[in-house]
Order: C-alpha cells, then sequence, then structure tokens
C-alpha cells in the first residue's frame, strides 16, 4: 500500500510506504548541509524514494541525476518526480552507483550528494524485509564502493557530501583521502543538547587542500519530543 506524503515545504509531495524503507532525518538534513550549485549538475547516490533531490530543487537550478539498484524505489522516485511536475530538473536512474561513472564519464558533477546504507552486512541479522535490508546494511555496496564512486564522478573542485554514522567517521576520512576527497566541513548531529551525536554529515572537495571546518552542533529535540527551532526551519527549507 503506498501513501503520499507532505515535504513541508514548497508544496512537495512525495511516495512512500510502509513496505519499503522511507527516508528519514538525515535525508533532510543532507539535502539542506551540502554546498549547492546554483547551476550545473548534481548526481545523489542511493537515492531510495528520491527524497533529496525533491528538496535539492528548493535550492538549486542544477539538473539532478540519482540512481537506485532497487526497482520498487526506483520506480516510486520517478513518479513522485512526476507528481511535482520536476521531471525536467531530476532525472531517475535505476543501476548500481559502482558502474555510474560508466555512463557519465569520470568528473561530470559539480556535486554528489549520498546517504548509504550505515552498517556492514557482518553486524548482526539483516532484516528479512529486502528492501529494508538493503536500506541499512551494505548489501549492494560498501563504504569504499561508494567513497571511489563519488570519487569517480565529481570533478576536481567539486563537492562530495555524505551523512552517516560517527562510529564510521574515521573510516569514512580515511576513505575520502585516499581517493583524493579531502574533508572540509564537518557537523554532529545530537539527538538532544546532552546526548552522544548518533549522525555525522561530511562535505568533502575533489583534489583539496587540507583543512578542514567543525561546524556548530544540530540539536535534534529541545526537549523529551520537540523538534528545536532550527530542525523546524531546516523541515520547512527555511535554510
Amino acid at each position: 500500500m503506498e501513501r503520499i506524503d507532505d515535504l513541508m515545504t514548497h508544496q512537495l509531495k512525495i511516495i512512500q510506504s510502509d513496505e519499503v524503507f522511507s527516508f528519514s532525518l538525515d535525508a533532510v538534513l543532507l539535502a539542506r548541509f551540502c554546498t549547492v550549485p546554483l547551476r550545473g549538475k548534481i548526481m545523489d547516490l542511493c537515492t531510495g524514494n528520491g527524497v533529496i533531490p525533491l528538496l535539492l530543487t528548493t535550492r538549486t537550478k542544477a539538473i539532478i541525476h540519482a540512481i537506485e539498484i532497487q526497482e520498487r524505489l526506483a520506480d516510486m522516485a520517478e513518479r513522485s518526480v512526476i507528481m511535482n511536475e520536476l521531471q525536467e530538473q531530476i532525472h531517475i536512474i535505476r543501476g548500481d552507483l559502482r558502474q555510474t561513472h560508466e555512463t557519465f564519464g569520470h568528473g561530470y558533477f559539480d556535486l554528489v550528494t549520498v546517504n548509504p546504507p550505515y552498517l556492514p552486512v557482518i553486524n548482526g541479522v539483516q532484516n528479512t524485509n529486502e528492501h529494508f535490508a538493503a536500506a541499512r546494511h551494505e548489501v549492494h555496496c560498501n563504504l569504499e564502493e561508494v567513497i571511489a564512486a563519488c570519487a569517480k564522478l565529481v570533478r576536481a573542485g567539486g563537492k562530495v557530501a555524505m551523512v552517516h554514522r560517527p562510529a564510521r567517521l574515521v573510516d569514512i576520512m580515511t576513505l575520502m583521502r585516499q581517493y583524493r576527497l579531502e574533508p572540509k566541513r564537518i557537523r554532529f548531529v545530537h539527538p538532544r543538547v546532552d546526548e552522544e551525536a548518533n549522525m555525522v554529515l561530511i562535505e568533502a572537495l575533489k583534489d583539496g587542500k587540507p583543512e578542514v571546518r567543525m561546524l556548530p552542533p544540530v540539536i535534534a529535540f529541545k526537549n523529551k519530543n520537540e523538534y528545536s527551532d532550527e530542525l523546524m526551519q531546516i523541515f520547512y527549507g527555511k535554510e
């Protein structure tokens, strides 16, 4: 069963289903965190149902390509694009991110965004729902393959933005440097002011010089279950 949800900004809608993995806060934060070109070309890897490309249209006129390996999610993303009449700006591709450079060539994009699976397959039992398993575990690609794909697709001087878990930050930064992506901006996301970070946003520059900025943290809730003022601004597209 599918439903149409409100993205709470610019009258955007998205098709979702409880049978597949729906987008969550990490995707929204990434779409607001990344540095977007006003025009040019953007690629979103692991796009799922296409939430990041939809949100990016509120910030840029760039052409956005988005790739998703799961057929059902790619189809939902494509229908959401059509529903929002954004098919001239967003192009959904069903495919494997590891081969995307074979279609576009190296260095084609000004910005690459990615909200990849967080968990190695060896960590625990995978979800029996194949869509949930692929969204949470590195079933179709691992962290190094994701970063290698980003490095191939982004141009020299272009940017790669990722959201992940803080526990993988050292791995992410090590692999980024290995593939000539220099981390430039890092921002941690904390559920509440007195709790550990549970997400990290990181943006790297292709062939950039070493220098990284640690930005102020995002605090998701200002009390037990009320979103912070900043998060409300992010949800409503004011940031």
